[in-house]
């Protein structure tokens, strides 16, 4: 199935990236990553400059040369509404502000794809709401991580309040961010990530009346939305 978007119209920099990437590698970078949904490769470009030797991008449209931060056999075309398999498990995983552009259908696929090539994935989606060319499917926190929980994976979102105050780092990753980890024993049993605004994405000047009207409905519901069983 082919996903409706352009990486042209997204004002890619490497700020967020370079900022955050150190703080999750902590002390030792890992051997390998894989970002899905990586666009032209900011993310990626930035894992190299921290050391990391073996990289690999999956995205779901083609990117034109010279828009990419990275070389171009870096970087693969996938259908993200599919099953896929690499055949390998990489020792962490990316995927940024990706899922909303996957219908609600292909939710529960896009995790389980995710979780089947790393055991840490860090995650960030956009929530009701959010503005976005091709924003189909924005849910909050709790929604993909009972997703993780369902395929073994547990999901805090502490990185989420160690960015967010760094104006380096866009604001739609310091609302959004969470990393899943695989522990099936435990899976389900931490507890749920809040759902929060941040206040530059209401102070940011483009977002609409609809925003704020579809954010506050949505935190005064009792329950969060829960996934489509459909697997």
């Amino acid at each position: 199935m082919k996903v409706d978007y352009d990486h042209s119209l997204h004002p890619w920099k490497l700020d967020s990236s370079r900022s955050v990437l150190p703080i999750v590698f902590e002390d030792k970078s890992p051997q390998s990553l894989l970002d899905v949904g990586c666009g032209p490769g900011t993310w990626l470009k930035a894992a190299l400059e921290f050391g990391v030797g073996d990289v690999l991008g999956i995205d779901g449209v083609s990117i034109p040369d010279h828009q990419l931060f990275v070389p171009k056999g870096l970087i693969r075309q996938q259908d993200l509404t599919l099953a896929w398999n690499l055949g390998r498990v990489f020792d962490l995983a990316l995927c940024l502000e990706v899922a909303e552009h996957l219908d609600a259908e292909w939710a529960s696929m896009l995790i389980k794809n995710l979780t089947a090539h790393a055991n840490m994935i860090v995650f960030s989606a956009a929530c009701p709401g959010q503005p976005g060319y091709h924003h189909v499917n924005c849910q909050w926190p709790t929604y993909w991580q009972e997703l993780f929980n369902r395929e073994g994976y547990t999901c805090s979102d502490a990185l989420r309040w160690q960015i967010w105050n760094d104006v380096r780092v866009e604001a739609w990753y310091r609302q959004n961010i969470f990393v899943a980890y695989r522990q099936p024993e435990v899976a389900g049993k931490e507890k749920r990530m809040v759902s929060v605004i941040h206040p530059e994405m209401l102070t940011a000047g483009w977002y609409s009346a609809h925003y704020a009207e579809a954010c506050s409905s949505s935190l005064e519901a009792s329950n969060s939305p829960k996934p489509s069983p459909k697997s």
